[in-house]
């Protein structure tokens, strides 16, 4: 049986990710203390098979029963009757300040109306449950259709998936994505955004594609990247991790982080791995 526990923050997009696992089949039960867990859990295994897939929506909405979610989880992987995973829901602060001013809905951590210290109080508690998820999401950007797209992409006939790879291009003037698992930095590059002609264009465009490529530094930075990856995303895919996010920045974003997106992505296509491109703030 599939277990799956969706958390995260408040406003990131929980809703909606429940309508998403429904739509593929998930049994999905909102706001369930996380005593509860191990008592649902032998009620699945009584059901002999009929309830293949199940998520549980758990939250600081369960208040005091929150900081036993963990040791729920624990409990059921030591007892080998499954093994759960974790979705992380998560979004930039002044996103979810926004998306409850829209709603106007109280934070739960927020009774007095101060927002953004609610935000912060959250985020601090639910640091622990985020570091041992299995799938972190950042919706910041993400409509709700992209968000049950990429969730489809995860957990539809989830046993038959490949570890899933993304690769993000970004500008750092716009700021690291907050689910990156891998960071790395290529403002060392020499710059398109300087020769007049490539200035108006992206990476995805061939002549700043060949201006980015066409470097020393370029071809060694490559090489070695790959090489890490090579030995990194076997170590990983044994360990279980079922997504991982590769996040490649330069200043503005639009052009040597789309160019080396491009590249890696091609690369790691070829040796079979399932990869997705985001390119974040290629547009900007």
């Amino acid at each position: 049986m599939n277990l799956l526990v969706v958390t995260g923050m408040s406003g990131a997009g929980k809703t909606v990710a429940v309508q998403a696992l429904e739509d593929i089949g998930y049994f999905c039960i909102d706001n369930i203390p996380p005593v509860l867990i191990p008592k649902f859990a032998e009620l699945v295994e009584q059901s002999e098979g009929k309830l293949k897939k199940v998520a549980f929506v758990i939250d600081l909405r369960s208040r005091e029963f929150f900081p036993s979610l963990i040791a729920a989880l624990r409990d059921l992987t030591l007892e080998g009757k499954m093994t759960p995973q974790v979705l992380f829901l998560d979004a930039a602060d002044e996103v979810l300040v926004k998306r409850y001013k829209e709603t106007r809905r109280r934070h739960p951590l927020a009774p007095e109306g101060q927002l953004l210290e609610g935000i912060k109080e959250e985020r601090k508690r639910l640091s622990e449950i985020k570091g041992i998820a299995n799938f972190i999401v950042d919706t910041t950007q993400l409509k709700p259709q992209q968000l049950k797209e990429k969730l489809a992409g995860f957990f539809s006939d989830n046993e038959k998936q490949d570890m899933q790879i993304s690769i993000v291009s970004f500008g750092f003037k716009h700021g690291v994505p907050i689910d990156a698992d891998l960071v790395f930095d290529v403002r060392f590059l020499p710059n398109p955004h300087y020769v007049d002609e490539l200035r108006p264009y992206t990476g995805q465009n061939q002549d700043v594609y060949n201006y980015v490529m066409q470097w020393p530094q370029t071809q060694v930075f490559l090489e070695k990247l790959t090489n890490l990856l090579e030995f990194l995303l076997p170590q990983y895919k044994k360990e279980g991790k079922a997504t991982l996010m590769i996040a490649i920045g330069c200043t503005g974003g639009r052009h040597r982080s789309v160019a080396t997106t491009e590249y890696l992505a091609n690369y790691l296509r070829d040796k079979n791995y399932p990869v997705q491109i985001t390119h974040r703030d290629g547009n900007l």
